[in-house]
Formats: structure tokens, sequence, C-alpha cells
């Protein structure tokens, strides 16, 4: 379904209090906003709230300043920031790799016809039928995560068409980031440590399969992954430098030359004002300089870099809409904004702390304005959407707020929790607003309740 949404050609800039934005916000006189051309308060008339809004061109943009920014490398869209058959087809039309993480996100690529090629497959605990799947669909290549893995995966490969993997290192490097989601140190679920020689033995045992007379496996080369919203280059630095000292040790030790250094992402965005941001340019100049110079240290070919954004492509480009259900007012203490979403389609500030902005929208307003804390309707003290926001004063049941940079890890980790029905995804671009992913509903839920 597309409906031609458009706003008038006198909009001007978003004034948002953060700059965190999609890139094609613009305010209308009527104190709306519009995104992709698509007026925001028509959005949610159309297709209710709790809604998540996508700007096509801004998810198109990002892709293309990675492969402008890195045209040596390759570019691998992390899919578990957000997934669906759209968002697929628009990284596969700018060039890029898909990174999936299950055998459900390897089906939605092999559903659109993505190549197979171009995709790799991560996991620290790869199902059985995540590996046939893989392997059925010929993926490009397997990070493998474990000893148990690498066999699993040998055996399962068929003999003399070895699968290429990728060993992931843990290299020891602190990202100093949120320990919920630092992979790069020690004591993690992920990887193959560097400093206890445990990524020296599965060098080992995947050339045990590889150096045979019909080889299972083949060793591409190396993966790390040092954790999410990382804003340090000097870190990705780092951890380069000490993949490519196990790459010379691994062609001195064995005489194989490995043609792949994978980096992972983790690249950070910023959420709010004055939030650091990731500077893929520096990155790009930096990396490329300190791979070169290891490399001819080493005496070592180039290898082929990969890098791994996801919420950095998709998280700007993302916009929830809400409606004011409830105000309660505390006096001297605080003011709750209620609104008709809140952990279950956006868990990350329970789980992670993160702190988000939002703004009213759909109608003029000229009120001062006084802090509020925006909580969602879940049976939960911790159901915050975003604390101490400055707010208009006469803000209402009913009004509807824009909360903005929630592309990334909101619709790919929503639950029904309190059996609520996940919100739709709507794309926007050049004033057409068309439904990705459609708003779950009662039946649906209850579909999957089969016994009294």
């Amino acid at each position: 379904m597309k409906n031609r949404l458009r706003v008038p050609s006198t909009t001007t800039p978003w004034p948002l209090t953060t700059t965190k934005t999609p890139s094609s916000p613009t305010a209308t006189d009527e104190g709306d906003l519009a995104v992709g051309g698509v007026r925001l308060a028509e959005i949610a008339a159309t297709y209710g709230t709790p809604a998540y809004v996508l700007d096509e061109a801004d998810v198109r943009a990002r892709a293309r300043a990675y492969r402008a920014a890195l045209p040596e490398a390759e570019i691998a869209y992390a899919g578990k920031a957000f997934l669906c058959r759209a968002m697929i087809g628009w990284i596969q039309a700018e060039g890029l790799s898909l990174d999936v993480c299950s055998g459900g996100e390897l089906a939605l690529a092999r559903h659109v016809g993505f190549p197979a090629e171009r995709i790799v497959l991560h996991g620290n605990a790869k199902t059985p039928r995540d590996v046939q799947d893989a392997l059925a669909y010929g993926v490009g290549r397997v990070v493998v995560d474990s000893t148990y893995e690498i066999t699993q995966l040998a055996v399962a490969a068929h003999p003399g068409r070895p699968q290429k993997v990728l060993i992931r290192v843990t290299p020891g490097v602190d990202a100093h980031t949120h320990k919920a989601v630092a992979t790069g140190v020690e004591d993690q679920k992920f990887g193959f440590s560097l400093a206890t020689g445990a990524a020296a033995d599965a060098v080992r045992q995947v050339l045990h399969w590889q150096l045979t007379e019909r080889p299972a496996l083949e060793l591409a080369g190396l993966h790390c992954h040092l954790g999410s919203q990382i804003t340090s280059v000097d870190v990705f630095a780092e951890a380069a430098r000490r993949l490519i000292a196990l790459m010379a040790w691994i062609r001195d030790e064995y005489g194989v030359t490995l043609p792949e250094l994978d980096l992972g992402g983790g690249h950070a965005v910023g959420y709010r004002e004055g939030e650091a941001d990731f500077d893929l340019e520096q990155y790009a100049r930096t990396i490329r300089a300190v791979i070169t110079k290891a490399c001819l240290q080493h005496r070592l070919p180039v290898p082929k870099l990969t890098v791994e954004p996801g919420r950095a492509i998709v998280a700007r480009a993302g916009v929830t809409l809400y409606r004011v259900l409830t105000m309660k007012r505390i006096p001297g203490v605080r003011t709750f904004v209620a609104v008709d979403g809140g952990m279950s389609d956006n868990p990350r500030p329970a789980l992670y702390g993160s702190a988000y902005t939002a703004r009213l929208i759909g109608r003029a307003c000229a009120a001062e304005t006084e802090p509020m804390t925006v909580v969602g309707r879940h049976c939960e003290a911790g159901d915050v959407i975003a604390r101490d926001l400055p707010l208009p004063s006469d803000l209402r049941p009913g009004d509807l707020l824009a909360v903005p940079c929630t592309g990334a890890y909101q619709h790919s980790m929503a639950s029904t929790y309190n059996q609520v029905c996940r919100p739709p995804v709507i794309a926007v671009r050049d004033g057409v607003a068309r439904v990705l992913i459609r708003r779950e509903t009662l039946e649906d839920l209850q579909a999957r309740d089969v016994s009294l």
C-alpha cells in the first residue's frame, strides 16, 4: 500500500534539540515534521501508533558513504540491527554484503535471492540447522566461534567442496563500551582468545580439515568484533595489528597466507546532541595505513578488508511515533508522560540505559517547556523511553511524539510483552509511504496458542 503524503515545498530544517536524526527531516508551518517528504502526523493517522518510520534514502546514503570511504573493502551490513526483505534489497542494490546471525536471517536473505557468496554467517552457538542451511545455500564465509563448531561444520561440509571460514579472534582490546556489548576482551562468550593460545589452537584445527586430500574447510581469514557503540579508531587499529601478527605466525608455522581480514563493526552513533560520533573518514585513513604498515613489517600481502556496520547505516534512518495516553504530575518530583508503546518496541533503555530524545509533532505550540519523562505502557518500573526531556508544558493526551534515531535494534529486538502487538515498519521516500512490515494483530498472537 502506498500513500502520497506530500509536504509543502516551503519546509525548513527540523528544529530538534538533537541533530542525530534522518538526513531528510523538515518542519511544516503547522508544527508537524516530515521525513522523506512525508508528514509524520499523516503517517500516524494512516497507519496508527506506535509506528516505526524508516527513511530509505537515508539508509542508501549511509551505505554509499561506507562504499566511498572504503572502496577497496567489503562492506557487510550487520542484519541484526534491522532486517526485512526490503532492507535486504536496498543493501544489495547498493553493493553491500550481508552479515547474518541465524538460520532465520539467512532464510530471509535466501527468500529474496541475495547472492550467497556475499553472505557471512555469524553466531557463537549455531544450531545444526543453521549449519545445514548455510552449507545448502553456499554462503560465502562462516565465522567459526568454538572448537566444537569447527568439527560440526567440517563433518557436515561436502568433502572436496571446502567451506570458507573465518576464525573469530578475541584480541584482548578493550573498546571502553557498555559491558553488555563489549566483545573484544576476555571472559565473554565470543571468539577464541589470542592471549591464551585458543586462537592458535583453532587455526590448527581448521587447517587439519583443510590440508587433506579432500578438504572440508578452507581458512579464508581472521575475524574480530570489539563491541558496539565504539568511538575510538585507535582500538580498531590495535586489533588490526594483533590479527596481522597472528596471520604472520600462521604463514611462518604452516606456510598458509590468509587473504581476508574482517574487523567487524560496532561503529558508534550519537543518539542525542553532544554524544560522540564515529569518524568514518578517519577510520578509513587510519586502518588503511595501519594494515599496510603492519603487512610490510611482517612481509605479508595486504589482505582484503571486511567491515560490518549495522547501526551506523540504519539507526538514524528511523523515527518512532507514539501517541500520548496520559499525564501524571507529581509536584516537586517529576512529570510522567505515558505513551502507547514502550519497552516492547524499544527495550534498549531498559537493557543498556540507552538515552533518547523526543519532541511534539502534529500541532503548532508556543508553550514554554518543562522537564518530563516519557514512559511506556508496560507493567515495569523500568519501562522508560526518555528521561527529563524539555517538552511543552501544555502537552496533553492525544498528542503525538516523535523519537528519532530508532532504526537499529528497536524492531529487531521488539517483543510481545503484556501481549502488546508489535508496530509496523513504514518506509518513506520521495513523498511516498509504504508498509514494509505490517502491524502485528491480536489474531497473530492468538494463532500460536494452540491448546487449552
